[in-house]
């Protein structure tokens, strides 16, 4: 046990250093990158259309772009799509004839990881005005509450269904290949199937609602539907439906061939296993009863021949049914848009299938310990589920290093704290696990010792029956069957010395009636012992149990994972949207600040220091500048003139002068009118005294 305990603790080491190396910026979740016109511009005239640039591929439908006039009306042609057939871009028309003042442009779209964005800017033809229209109360993308709601469980469940579907059959066909003649198991497999069918089908109807924003009422809109099917999603969904006509006939055939009454056979022999142990159970080659024990043998395992085909042939098929509907949510979520996407979707694959196989496999142990699994299909369980944590955290561990790219991504996104809860819960239970393997060793040390105790108890009994006889230790043909437990052994002793007193009274009805009704409360006993199972297995029932509930909670987080950007991807929004870096890209209607230092050659106090240019919102058209001057100790001075322009070196034009306002020592503000996109050259003359003077420049990037 320690030497696992190390090298677990060294595989773990080695994927947390791994986990954060260096990788190329990943993309998910399209941000606005550019629009036309620029948020805060002013045209002259009216623009024949708005155009928008995005940092991704995005879906579009015919009100993805609204625009919106100062008293609110809507005056474009409700003609959205994508600009000269650029995926990443969004283009609607607008009508003849629209007037001055401030327009407000409404957006909202698919990113090609599937999930909505959506936000508003404004601009203005002619010269700014009053406008009614709220930005803030149009820009969002978030969809209606209960759509919402609905739609997140509807996510959540079809993932636990996929679970307890795939791993419900794995178990069967791997571990337990009997375990499909029962009924609950049965049931079990029809709860995953249907309900993935129904889950699918509600995120199918709910899609179109909640990339909109719309009420839950839209739900069974069939244009609504029609425009899911068209993006990559509905594709996914529609797909997932046809493999799941197909899993239905998987399901009929997995039942059909395996859960054959095969009762006549070692009820104790999970797959097979019994064939081989036949001759060795049997007397000496040669003899009479030994080449019946051998014909016997091969007449099992030809009977046998055609379901261990069956039985690989039902293997192949499921694997490939377990791959393509994986295929289904991970060409359609984030390992299909970013860095390296060819080795992301296999990974996210295997990820997927790993989950299922332990978690719905742990669902099927559960019930099969009420139901008489044998400890070597559980022990077998427990070797497969050990390595289905391995691919779990290999490429669990891969994912991570995608999606967040740095420790501070662990906490300043809610990514990467979703993704810490998630491991807190997926390290729980793999400790339940290695609780389970323990569990599991008892198990089987308790089967063994209870089958010898069964034996002796049964033997004890058929020679001491009435009209019985002593069998020197050689088994009869009622002693067949062994039962677990020492209720068993209890009932034999019973049942035998229930039969020695019957002995003195010969073939008495009543003697053998009680005879019998003692040998049928055995049976009962043993029955009863059989699906309760001693110490060793209720043990294993509990911690499977715990198991199973954690694995509810680490269903629900992946959802959540699943609908949140990658911190990765946030940190870059938010570092490109607040920078204060000269030069910097900036987003449209967002504050840059640029520091630029200087020294006059002079010896007073004012003539070395910082001058702090702000400008907001750093787009074409107006934008309110302010412009601080503080010393190397960073107190405000005064000096007798400073200068702020603006020159656009590409286009040769400017310098362009901003008028500035006193507003305190050191302080002043106004405004500058930008009136193109471009990198522009922001200059700052400081004069100290009558003869120092000295002027510094940043860049500016507008648009």
């Amino acid at each position: 046990m320690p030497r696992r305990v190390a090298a677990l603790l060294a595989v773990l080491a080695a994927a947390v250093a791994l986990l954060f190396g260096g990788a190329g910026t990943a993309a998910a979740h399209a941000t606005l990158v550019s629009t036309d016109p620029a948020q805060g511009a002013v045209t002259a005239t009216a623009p024949a259309a708005v155009t928008l640039t995005f940092s991704e591929g995005v879906s579009l439908t015919a009100d993805s772009v609204r625009v919106l006039d100062p008293a609110g009306k809507q005056v474009d042609n409700g003609d959205a799509a994508h600009a000269d057939g650029k995926e990443a871009s969004a283009r609607v028309t607008l009508r003849q004839g629209i007037g001055n003042g401030t327009y407000t442009v409404a957006w909202r779209a698919v990113s090609e990881d599937s999930h909505p964005v959506g936000g508003a800017f404004t601009f203005s033809i002619g010269a700014p005005s009053d406008t009614t229209v709220s930005a803030s109360a149009v820009q969002g993308a978030e969809p209606d509450a209960v759509v919402a709601a609905a739609y997140g469980t509807a996510r959540t469940v079809a993932y636990a269904a996929l679970a307890l579907l795939v791993g419900a059959a794995a178990f069967v066909l791997i571990c337990w290949p009997r375990g499909v003649a029962v009924h609950q198991v049965q049931r079990l497999l029809m709860t995953g199937w249907i309900a993935l069918l129904v889950s699918t089908v509600a995120v199918l109807l709910l899609r179109g609602p909640y990339e909109r924003g719309t009420g839950i009422s839209q739900a069974f809109d069939l244009s609504l539907v029609r425009a899911t099917l068209d993006e990559r999603i509905g594709t996914a969904l529609a797909a997932r439906l046809l493999l799941l006509a197909a899993g239905g006939v998987f399901l009929s055939l997995l039942v059909g061939q395996l859960g054959q009454d095969r009762t006549a056979q070692d009820p104790s022999d999970a797959d097979g296993a019994g064939d081989a142990a036949e001759p060795a159970a049997a007397v000496e080659p040669g003899t009479e009863e030994g080449e019946e024990a051998e014909l016997r043998a091969l007449e099992r395992r030809a009977a046998d021949r055609p379901l261990r085909d069956a039985r690989l042939g039902l293997g192949v098929g499921g694997a490939v049914l377990a791959v393509a509907l994986s295929a289904t949510w991970v060409g359609a979520d984030h390992s299909s848009v970013g860095i390296q996407v060819p080795l992301a979707l296999p990974t996210a694959a295997l990820h997927l299938l790993a989950m299922a196989f332990w978690l719905g496999g742990l669902a099927t142990l559960l019930v099969g310990l009420r139901h008489g699994v044998p400890a070597a299909a559980v022990e077998r369980f427990s070797k497969l589920a050990l390595a289905a944590v391995t691919v779990l955290t290999v490429t669990g561990v891969y994912q991570a290093w995608r999606g967040l790219g740095s420790w501070g991504a662990l906490v300043d996104t809610e990514y990467g704290r979703l993704l810490l809860i998630k491991t807190g819960l997926v390290a729980g239970m793999v400790g339940l696990a290695w609780i389970s393997r323990a569990w599991v060793a008892r198990l089987r040390t308790a089967g063994a010792t209870a089958d010898g105790t069964d034996a002796a108890a049964d033997e004890a009994a058929d020679a001491t029956a009435p009209g019985g006889k002593a069998t020197s230790g050689k088994p009869s043909e009622g002693t067949a069957e062994r039962e677990a437990g020492a209720g068993a052994a209890v009932g034999g002793k019973r049942a035998a010395t229930a039969a020695a007193d019957g002995g003195k009274g010969g073939d008495d009805p009543a003697r053998l009636a009680q005879l019998a009704r003692q040998r049928a409360a055995r049976d009962r006993a043993s029955e009863r012992r059989t699906r309760d199972g001693g110490p060793a297995r209720t043990g294993l029932r509990r911690t499977v149990l715990l198991e199973s509930a954690v694995a509810v909670a680490v269903l629900v987080v992946t959802t959540m994972l699943t609908n949140s950007p990658p911190g990765r991807v946030a940190e870059a929004v938010a570092a490109t949207s607040q920078s204060p870096t000269a030069g910097a890209s900036t987003v449209p209607g967002r504050t840059v600040e640029l520091k630029l230092p200087y020294d006059t050659g002079g010896s007073t106090p004012n003539a070395k220091g910082t001058a702090t240019v702000t400008v907001n919102p750093v787009a074409t058209g107006p934008n309110e500048v302010t412009l601080k001057l503080d010393d190397k100790s960073g107190q405000p001075v005064s000096v007798p003139e400073v200068q702020l322009a603006f020159t656009l070196p590409d286009r040769d034009l400017g310098p362009l002068p901003v008028t500035l306002a006193a507003q305190g020592t050191g302080r002043w503000s106004g405004t500058a009118q930008l009136p193109l996109a471009g990198n522009w050259v922001v200059s700052v003359t400081v004069r100290s005294s009558d003869i120092d003077q000295s002027t510094a420049t940043e860049q500016l990037k507008v648009g």
